[in-house]
């Protein structure tokens, strides 16, 4: 239950795969204008992340490890999460016409999001090595790009209020932001690992 708890932890926040990785940096910025469509960006994406984590897992342990094919990963896994992506759309249309209406802009952006391939390889990457563990990684990882995708969208939400220099108005000053931002989830780490 500690290492759940750990990875949980670790995922979301001391290893948050936007703001210490720099995955899925192109939604965090693109969509963070307005907190309501981050807020629906994030959750779709935490959405399909843990479906998708979860049948990469399945697939690599069960199909391409007995078969000697690992070298085919990255081709599977994409093709797996498109697949993901379109299943879950055609489901969500089909039975959840409202909750479609609210992820409907989302879903075809979520294909691209290296985010989401990041986090099917990081599960073999740092060596999480059951099905629940894969689960719970993948889950929390989409919370963390939730929090950091919702926190920058009420900073610059903020950010129409201030007075900005000119020349830094736009997309300097989101980038400023996003740097700050980036350093301070980076502090989450500690410093006990520089020498």
């Amino acid at each position: 239950m500690t290492d759940l708890i750990l990875i949980a932890i670790s995922a979301a926040i001391v290893n948050n795969v936007v703001l210490t990785y720099f995955l899925g940096v192109c939604p965090f910025l693109g969509v963070s204008r307005r907190l309501d469509m981050a807020f629906g960006m994030g959750t779709a994406v935490t959405f399909v992340v843990t479906i998708a984590g979860t049948l990469t897992f399945i697939t690599h342990c069960y199909v391409l490890l007995p078969l000697d094919l690992a070298f085919l990963q990255y081709i599977v896994f994409i093709f797996v999460i498109a697949g993901t992506v379109q299943l879950v759309e055609m489901v969500v249309r089909k039975f959840q016409p409202a909750l479609y209406e609210a992820f409907g802009v989302f879903l075809p952006m979520i294909t691209t999001n290296c985010a989401i391939l990041g986090t099917c390889l990081f599960v073999w990457l740092k060596g999480y090595d059951t099905l629940l563990k894969a689960v719970v990684f993948s889950f929390f990882n989409g919370v963390g790009f939730t929090l950091a995708i919702v926190i920058m969208a009420g900073l610059r939400e903020d950010l129409t209020f201030a007075d900005v220099p000119k020349p830094l108005r736009g997309a300097p000053i989101t980038l400023f932001v996003a740097a700050i931002l980036a350093m301070a989830f980076m502090g989450f780490a500690g410093i006990g690992t520089a020498q």
